[in-house]
C-alpha cells in the first residue's frame, strides 16, 4: 500500500498538440481526491476553456493505469506515492502536449515515519523550437521535523540545479511554519527562481497564516495569475499563472 506496484503512470492522447505555445497557461491545484468527481470534471473543462490552459499540476490525484485523462487533448504523466484497490493516487501533470520526458520520484522518508512516501513529477515539454520547458510538479511531505521537510525539499530541487532553460516548479508545498517557509525561499533565491504573487486577498490554501501552494519559474515572464475559488470541489483553491518564454 504505501509502496505502489506502479510509481510512474502515464497516458498519451493522438490528438495532442505537437509543441507547447510559447505563451501558455498553467493551473496547479491540490485536488483531495477529487478529480474523478463528475462535478469537478465539468467544473475543470470550464476553467480550461475559460483560461486557455496548457499544463494542469494536481497533488493529491487520482488514477489508474493506463487510463486516460478526463478531459480530451488531454496526456498525462504521474507519479504515485500510494495504492488502494487498484487506483493510485500523487502528483499528476496533465497537457494539451505530450512530454518528451517524464520521470517520477518519491521522497526518502515517509510521512510520520510510517506512512506514505510523498511523490514528485520531473517532466520536460518542447517549444516550436524544439528548446525545452522542465516542469516539476511536487507534494511536499507533511506530517514530519522541520529537518526531514529541509533535507527532502534540498533533494528535490537539486534535480534542477543544473538546468539552464526556462523551468516552473509547482505544488503543495506543505509550508506551513516560519522554518518551512524560509527553507522553501532559500532554496528558490539559491536557484534564482521567482514567485507568482498574486492578487491582494487571494484564497490561497494556508496554515497558520502561511501559505500552502506556490508556483516559481524561471526564463519566462508572468503575464497573469489569479487564484479560483472552488471550495465545494478541492479543500485547495487552483492557482492560475499564464507565461510568456523569455527569449
Amino acid at each position: 500500500m504505501f509502496i505502489p506496484s506502479t510509481l510512474y503512470h502515464r497516458s498519451c492522447r493522438s490528438n495532442c498538440r505537437l509543441w507547447l505555445p510559447d505563451t501558455f497557461a498553467v493551473l496547479c491545484w491540490n485536488v483531495h481526491k477529487n478529480n474523478e468527481e463528475q462535478s469537478f470534471i465539468a467544473y475543470l473543462e470550464k476553467e480550461v476553456k475559460r483560461k486557455k490552459i496548457d499544463l494542469l499540476l494536481f497533488q493529491e490525484a487520482v488514477f489508474k493505469d493506463k487510463k486516460a485523462f478526463s478531459l480530451p487533448h488531454f496526456s498525462y504523466d504521474a507519479a504515485a506515492n500510494l495504492e488502494v484497490n487498484k487506483k493510485f493516487y500523487g502528483v499528476l501533470t496533465a497537457s494539451t502536449i505530450q512530454s518528451n520526458y517524464a520521470n517520477a520520484y518519491l521522497s526518502e522518508g515517509q510521512e510520520a515515519f510510517i506512512g506514505p512516501h510523498k511523490s514528485m513529477l520531473l517532466s520536460i515539454y518542447e517549444f516550436k523550437d524544439h528548446s525545452k520547458l522542465l516542469v516539476l510538479n511536487i507534494h511536499a511531505i507533511n506530517f514530519r521535523e522541520n529537518n526531514r521537510y529541509s533535507q527532502e525539499l534540498e533533494r528535490f530541487f537539486d534535480f534542477i540545479a543544473l538546468y539552464k532553460g526556462p523551468l516552473i516548479i509547482a505544488g503543495d508545498f506543505n509550508a506551513w511554519n516560519k522554518i518551512r517557509f524560509e527553507k522553501l525561499h532559500e532554496n528558490a533565491h539559491k536557484l534564482k527562481l521567482k514567485v507568482v504573487s498574486f492578487p491582494q486577498n487571494s484564497p490561497v490554501k494556508s496554515f497558520w497564516g502561511n501559505a500552502l501552494d506556490f508556483i516559481f519559474y524561471k526564463g519566462l515572464t508572468l503575464i497573469e495569475s489569479s487564484v479560483e475559488k472552488a471550495e465545494k470541489h478541492s479543500d485547495h483553491n487552483p492557482l492560475f499563472a499564464c507565461f510568456k518564454r523569455s527569449k
